[in-house]
């Protein structure tokens, strides 16, 4: 068994979290306690020419930018390194190793790309340094494009070949298969490196099976400090000092890396947190790529299990792709569970027929103006119906539901309001027995808007159809990017208020566009009414 080596990543996988803005001090803290700490790499940040120097900032243009921030500091016995995404830092922009602070460079790349990116690599190597070849999401690789990117590595002969759990969807036997792919093949001194990610909470171990393997060769394993990086985090830095300290005799001052922590590092989790989530194990559990959890989960319209399922039909090919059109439409042909509801909309019509209708949602205004809404109601005596919630004071007579993660926390509620009768749309799947009404979700969708399944929007498309020509609104008051959106803070999603300015043009020109059909009157404020 040869050496066992240790590279920090926090200045450049975990500005992933801050956008690399760890401000200077705590740039240099970072580096100060991490060398001082005996690591055997430093990986100081990103190379990238399309953004300009910033020295609050790890992510850098040129290798001219790296010495502006980092030159004065005492490196010790430490190897620096940086990293470039193929593709995002030309070859201009990097000066010869013996004109710069950088020992190495690191590259990271697809495997469609792994001819042209190891030919840059080779272009690094004749500059001097030390050059790592990073082979993202390395799960996705066949054997045989495992030997071939190794025969590429055997030509080119880079310091180290590392293999990169992108979506952190390996475990220790299929990792140490890989590994021995590569082992088998690589000549035995290069060295072989390994990238964790923390999706399945096996960024330790399986940093530690590398670490433990018989391999005969240089072996280097990434941590960063606290686990701080990209999507559930990495390895931590000081859990795998420590377990090298105690197996292979190294001497790792651990506790200059929680100095570190405590300094720099647990601020920055305050605000940003990283780690295992919900979100990623979804993700890594259906070996898809984290946007396509993310717009699934954004939608707020499906149980877990429904989010499983359409992740499961996504085709082989497209996994990782992030081909969001795709998903879109998965999502769409998902819900549109088709019904027969020309029954139930007779009926719904033979029960409005004639009388006052008041539509309740969830925003801020349901409480702050009740009592307009209590004035309103004692006046004209309204058939009410609510909108995927029941309010705290107010029983509506109906409640429209197109949501089934809302619907899923409603059941117990909805249990014991018998008298509550509740519309469905056609997506949704009843815990037990039959909705007293299903209408055809995809009758009542746009599938033109962003958000195409707007619920107040469908059920005022179901009323039309019922021949209602009036409504009345409360607890509709639109969005607004800096204060809450929904009476409810639990409910408040931040993906909304990105996209408060669309949304309220969205419904203004709804309400326009329904004038003919319906008459919409506001009973609370809305950013939706059009002001005279």
């Amino acid at each position: 068994m040869r050496q066992r080596f240790l590279l920090d990543c926090t200045l450049r996988d975990g500005g992933y979290i801050n956008d690399w803005e760890f401000g200077h001090d705590n740039i240099v803290n970072i580096f100060e306690r991490v060398v001082k700490s005996g690591v055997d790499v430093i990986e100081i940040g990103f190379l990238d020419d399309r953004r300009p120097f910033d020295i609050n900032r790890s992510i850098m243009p040129d290798t001219d930018s790296v010495q502006r921030i980092y030159g004065r500091l005492d490196r010790k016995n430490t190897m620096v390194v940086g990293m470039i995404d193929y593709g995002t830092c030309d070859i201009s922009h990097v000066s010869d190793c013996s004109d710069s602070y950088l020992d190495g460079i690191r590259v990271i790349f697809k495997k469609d790309k792994m001819h042209p990116a190891m030919e840059f690599c080779r272009q690094l190597i004749a500059k001097g340094y030390k050059v790592f070849s990073q082979l993202v999401s390395v799960s996705s690789y066949s054997d045989d494009e495992l030997r071939e990117v190794v025969s590429l590595a055997n030509d080119i002969h880079p310091y180290a070949l590392s293999m990169v759990d992108t979506y952190g969807l390996l475990n220790p036997k299929s990792l140490t298969h890989i590994m021995e792919v590569i082992d088998q093949n690589l000549d035995r001194d290069i060295c072989l490196g390994f990238h964790a990610h923390n999706n399945f909470q096996l960024g330790y171990i399986n940093a530690m099976t590398v670490l433990e393997s018989d391999i005969d060769r240089n072996v280097l394993v990434d941590g960063s400090l606290y686990g701080m990086g990209k999507s559930a985090g990495n390895a931590p830095l000081e859990l795998i000092a420590m377990s090298m300290n105690e197996k292979f005799g190294k001497n790792y001052d651990v506790s200059e890396m929680q100095e570190a922590i405590v300094t720099s590092i647990l601020d920055i989790q305050k605000r940003s947190p990283w780690g295992y989530q919900l979100f990623y194990y979804i993700a890594a559990a259906n070996k898809v790529h984290p946007n396509y959890v993310s717009y699934l989960m954004n939608k707020r319209t499906l149980s877990v299990t429904e989010i499983n399922e359409i992740l499961q039909k996504i085709p082989e090919e497209e996994k990782l792709s992030k081909n969001m059109e795709m998903i879109e439409q998965m999502y769409l042909d998902f819900q549109k569970k088709e019904c027969d509801d020309t029954y139930d909309i007779k009926r719904l019509a033979d029960e409005l027929r004639g009388k006052g209708i008041l539509v309740l949602g969830p925003a801020p205004n349901i409480v702050k103006q009740k009592t307009r809404i209590d004035s309103y109601i004692r006046q004209n005596h309204p058939v009410i119906i609510s909108i995927n919630y029941i309010p705290d004071e107010i029983t509506p007579d109906y409640i429209f539901i197109t949501n089934n993660s809302r619907y899923l926390q409603l059941a117990t509620k909805l249990s014991d309001y018998r008298d509550i009768r509740q519309i469905a749309s056609s997506n949704l799947t009843r815990t037990d027995g039959d909705f007293d009404y299903v209408v055809n979700y995809s009758a009542l969708i746009d599938e033109k808007a962003e958000f195409p399944d707007n619920s107040m929007c469908m059920l005022l498309r179901l009323l039309v159809k019922a021949g209602v020509k009036k409504v009345s609104l409360a607890g509709f008051d639109g969005y607004t990017a800096d204060s809450i959106n929904y009476y409810d803070e639990d409910k408040e999603y931040d993906f909304l208020k990105e996209k408060a300015d669309y949304l309220n043009e969205y419904g203004k020109t709804f309400f326009k566009e329904m004038a003919d059909k319906i008459k919409a009157e506001f009973v609370t404020d809305s950013h939706y009414e059009e002001k005279e």
